[in-house]
């Protein structure tokens, strides 16, 4: 297939052109490059395309005649969106409204959609499935939660299918070593504690050390980068089928680790020993975030191939 990967030149966006590309489709990446990295595009072609610009959305519609689309062009920090709403709600929701626009107009229509576990918000009930109420906290979690809701309306209305996938943590680098994480700065926990192993940084902080979890350290789902590519591929599949209705899943590996844990088993592996510094919680850190990835297993058959943390911190490792 000729697949559109909006956001292709950012960090996850970038493993999945190169896992879509050797499953064998055609893969062009639209990025505006505010956060991602041409160079980190390595298969197919690339276009310069800010999702806001509906006009330039169009031309390359026009020009490629893609498929499907697959999109990761969102912007993601938590506290960022508390303290600027209008970028999130600008780009998250409005640019994604473009995007499905220019598909209807141009008969596109099979749609990918990186969704966020930020829209269940604290949870009630741990492991968290697709049932589970969605209260967000934050507007980076009501964004991705708006989307849901138009998906649904342009289902209705226009007959676009979707695959919406609720990510939990993120992890890992393409264990061939062409592609990582590079955000800049980095906020996710994985990459900062391997600095601080590779004496990147003096140390590494822990915020919270109250929390109602077994050593009072937030718990957190990892699922490694390249099996949340290879869950896009089966969504891919599933939305090919004839009788296929659009679908919600949640990605995680089902298994649950602490801030301390993940600190100790790094330690392990690399063989490096770092000062571990405690301070006061953030606002908006639930105790504990673990996914039930029931539906997808069954329904997509999806599996986890790399996604035990020790396999997540190898693929970290510098070589």
């Amino acid at each position: 297939m000729k697949i559109f990967i909006i956001g292709g030149a950012g960090y996850i966006g970038s493993h999945m052109v190169k896992i879509a590309h050797q499953a064998g489709h055609e893969v062009i990446t639209l990025d505006n490059l505010s956060t991602g990295y041409q160079d980190a595009v390595l298969y197919g072609k690339f276009e310069f395309c800010d999702i806001l610009n509906l006009e330039k959305l169009n031309e390359l519609f026009n020009k490629y005649t893609p498929d499907a689309v697959m999109h990761f062009s969102a912007y993601s920090l938590v506290h960022e969106s508390v303290s600027d709403p209008y970028k999130y709600y600008s780009n998250n929701v409005s640019g994604t409204l473009n995007l499905l626009k220019a598909m209807i107009d141009n008969n596109c229509r099979k749609f990918i959609f990186s969704s966020s576990a930020a829209i269940f918000g604290n949870p009630e009930y741990i492991p968290i499935d697709e049932d589970h109420p969605k209260n967000p906290i934050n507007p980076y979690g009501k964004s991705k939660l708006m989307v849901e809701e138009i998906l649904k309306d342009f289902d209705v209305a226009h007959g676009l299918k979707y695959v919406t996938f609720r990510y939990f943590n993120a992890a890992g680098h393409d264990p061939e070593g062409e592609l990582s994480e590079r955000h800049n700065p980095e906020t996710h926990l994985l990459p900062i504690i391997m600095q601080a192993a590779n004496g990147q940084r003096m140390s590494i902080s822990v915020f919270g050390n109250d929390y109602d979890t077994k050593d009072g350290t937030c718990v957190r789902d990892y699922i490694h980068v390249n099996d949340l590519a290879n869950a896009h591929l089966e969504g891919l599949k599933y939305l090919n089928k004839r009788e296929s209705l659009s679908a919600e899943f949640n990605l995680g590996s089902g298994s649950g680790f602490s801030v301390k844990e993940v600190i100790q088993k790094v330690k392990e592996i690399t063989q490096k020993d770092f000062k571990v510094v405690e301070e006061s919680r953030r606002f908006g850190d639930p105790s504990i975030l673990i996914a039930s990835s029931a539906k997808a297993e069954q329904i997509l058959e999806l599996k986890t191939n790399f996604s035990s943390l020790e396999q997540v911190i190898q693929t970290l490792v510098v070589k």
